[in-house]
C-alpha cells in the first residue's frame, strides 16, 4: 500500500483525475456529434497519462524544494521511497509519447496537440521556467487545464465552439485562486523555501483581494455558455458554484488566515466539480447527445 500510495503522490493521480474530467467537459460542451465510446476513453487515458507524466515531471525537479517545507518533504523522491534517477526522465517521456499517440488516435492532431502544450506548460513552464521566479508562475501554469478543455473539445471538432472557449478561460482563471488559497495557508513554508508564491511577495491582504476578483470574474464567465445553449441544469451547477466560491473568497478577505485559505481551497473544487456535473447532466440527460 505504501508503494500505491507513493505512485499516487509522485504522479499527482489527484490533479491528473481533475484535469481529465476537465478534458471530459470540453468534449461534452462542444456541440456537435459526440465520438465513439472507445475514442472518449482514448482521450480520457491520453489526457490522464499525460498529466501522470507532467507531475512526476514536476516533483522530479522540485526535489530540491521539497525538502525545505514541512508540506512536501515526505514525497517519495524526498524521503527516500523511490530514488530519483534518470530513469525517471525516460519514463516521462515514454509516457508522454504514449499519451499523445492516444490523443492523435483517439481525437486528431489537434487533441495531440492540446495535451502536449498541457503536459509541457505545467512540466516546463510552470515547473521550470517560472515558479522560482515569479508571482505570476501559476497565472501561466493554469493554461495547463485550459488545454484540456480544448483538447477535449477538438475531439468532435477541431475548431472549438465559443462554450468550449469560454470554458477554457474559466479553467484558465480558476487554477490561481484555487491554488493561491493553499500558498496562503502555506505562506509562510513558501517564504522560507524561497518560492514567490503571491502571498509571500504581496501579503495576504493583497492575496486575498487578487483571489476574490479572480472569483467572481470566473464565477461570472462561467455562466456565459447559457448564451451558447446550455441549459437550466448547467446555469444551476454554475451558479451554485460560483456563489459557494464567491463566499469563502469574500470570507477569507474579512479574515485570511489559514483556516479561511483552506476552505477557499476546498471551495473552488466544489465549484469544479459543479461545473462539470452541470456539463455532464446537461448534454446526456436534459440536452442532446447524439
Amino acid at each position: 500500500m505504501t508503494l500505491v500510495r507513493d505512485l499516487v503522490s509522485v504522479f499527482k493521480l489527484r490533479i491528473g483525475i481533475a484535469i481529465t474530467l476537465s478534458a471530459l467537459a470540453g468534449l461534452a460542451i462542444q456541440p456537435g456529434q459526440l465520438p465513439e465510446t472507445g475514442r472518449i476513453f482514448g482521450l480520457a487515458l491520453a489526457v490522464l497519462i499525460a498529466s501522470s507524466a507532467a507531475g512526476a515531471f514536476n516533483q522530479y525537479i522540485e526535489r530540491d524544494l521539497d525538502a525545505r517545507m514541512p508540506r512536501t518533504r515526505s514525497r517519495p523522491f524526498v524521503a527516500g521511497r523511490l530514488r530519483a534517477g534518470w530513469h525517471w526522465l525516460g519514463l516521462v517521456s515514454a509516457m508522454l509519447a504514449v499519451a499523445l499517440g492516444l490523443a492523435g488516435t483517439a481525437g486528431n492532431g489537434w487533441a495531440a496537440f492540446h495535451v502536449f502544450a498541457g503536459a509541457f506548460t505545467y512540466g516546463v513552464v510552470y515547473t521550470v521556467w517560472l515558479k522560482r521566479r515569479t508571482p505570476l508562475n501559476i497565472v501561466i501554469g493554469g493554461a495547463a487545464g485550459s488545454f484540456a478543455v480544448l483538447a477535449g473539445a477538438a475531439v468532435v471538432d477541431p475548431v472549438p465552439a465559443p462554450a468550449a472557449i469560454v470554458l477554457a478561460v474559466v479553467l484558465f482563471l480558476w487554477t490561481p485562486p484555487h491554488f493561491w488559497s493553499l500558498a496562503l495557508a502555506a505562506r509562510d513554508q513558501y517564504e522560507a523555501a524561497g518560492v514567490p508564491m503571491l502571498p509571500v511577495v504581496v501579503g495576504e491582504r493583497r492575496c486575498a483581494r487578487i483571489v476574490l476578483a479572480h472569483t467572481l470574474a470566473l464565477s461570472l464567465l462561467s455562466l456565459l455558455p447559457l448564451a451558447w445553449g446550455m441549459g437550466a441544469i448547467y446555469g444551476a451547477c454554475a451558479l451554485a458554484g460560483g456563489l459557494g466560491f464567491s463566499w469563502t473568497s469574500l470570507a477569507l478577505l474579512r479574515r485570511p488566515d489559514r483556516r479561511a485559505a483552506l476552505l477557499n481551497f476546498f471551495a473552488s473544487l466544489g465549484q469544479l466539480l459543479l461545473l462539470v456535473t452541470g456539463i455532464f447532466l446537461d448534454r446526456f440527460l436534459a440536452g442532446d447527445a447524439s
